[in-house]
């Protein structure tokens, strides 16, 4: 019988504050330990240095989430937490169609995210408060996604060991990958496609990769086959599966599913 597959899931830029003060246990905290210092200390650098407004440009933030993410960085820069389980810190559409409270610990413990902040961590691995894309670029350190694409793939290739690897990630998190995972046999890549099955979907398609994420791991990947979602239909893709979108005939159906 295969293994069941991890899964290669965005973090939000969307977050619930607090947690606690008291770290669970991290899945990556001792093969990670250096490049996340390196990355902290980067932060902390920056965050001495750079005015608000290039920080609202960098983060996408302005006004009363300027001043929270701003806050939320500078804790986690010293790596103070406080700390939530990842599945429970991210809140975007992605995570909420996902619905990962009312999955087991087990399945959660298939999700990997990576982030600027931290390279990689389980769904159930202590996470932050924070906002720091992989497309950010700290002095020193260079964009994030390069920075990190030789730890994040040496723990990918550590914990997968012969396991598929299921990527449902955007493009600015999947330019962390190297060549080895991306190449590899075990390697199954997720796209979501606008209707003409040709381009990229846009804002839509969160909510049906929540909802496939959770088929994935509750099922198995070959129940992507058949996965109905409000007319969206998988077809097999270059070694993969491309999720194309439904026709403006079905999208009033979407949009009251994703409303519902």
């Amino acid at each position: 019988m295969p293994r069941a597959p991890l899964v290669l899931v965005p973090p939000s830029e969307g977050k619930s504050a607090g947690g606690t003060r008291r770290r669970t246990h991290d899945t990556f905290a001792d093969l990670l330990a250096s490049p996340r210092d390196d990355v902290r200390r980067a932060l902390q650098s920056e965050l001495s240095s750079r005015d608000r407004d290039a920080w609202g440009r960098l983060l996408g933030a302005k006004g009363e989430l300027l001043d929270r993410v701003l806050m939320a960085n500078a804790a986690a820069s010293c790596d103070e937490g406080p700390w939530l389980p990842a599945w429970r810190r991210f809140t975007g559409v992605v995570w909420t169609y996902l619905d990962p409270a009312t999955l087991s610990p087990a399945e959660r413990s298939r999700v990997l995210v990576p982030s600027g902040l931290l390279g990689l961590s389980r769904g159930s691995d202590p996470v932050p408060d924070f906002r720091l894309g992989m497309k950010a670029s700290l002095s020193g350190l260079g964009t994030l996604s390069t920075y990190w694409r030789p730890h994040v793939t040496t723990a990918l290739t550590a914990i997968s060991k012969g396991r598929p690897v299921v990527d449902f990630l955007p493009n600015e998190h999947a330019a962390a990958l190297g060549p080895e995972i991306v190449t590899s046999p075990m390697f199954v890549r997720v796209r979501f496609l606008s209707a003409d099955g040709v381009s990229a979907a846009g804002h839509d398609a969160k909510a049906v990769k929540g909802v496939a994420i959770r088929v994935v791991l509750r099922e198995g990947l070959d129940a992507l086959r058949s996965l109905d979602f409000a007319g969206w239909r998988t077809r097999e893709d270059d070694g993969g599966y491309a999720i194309v979108a439904p026709r403006e005939s079905q999208r009033d159906v979407f949009l009251a599913q994703r409303g519902s």
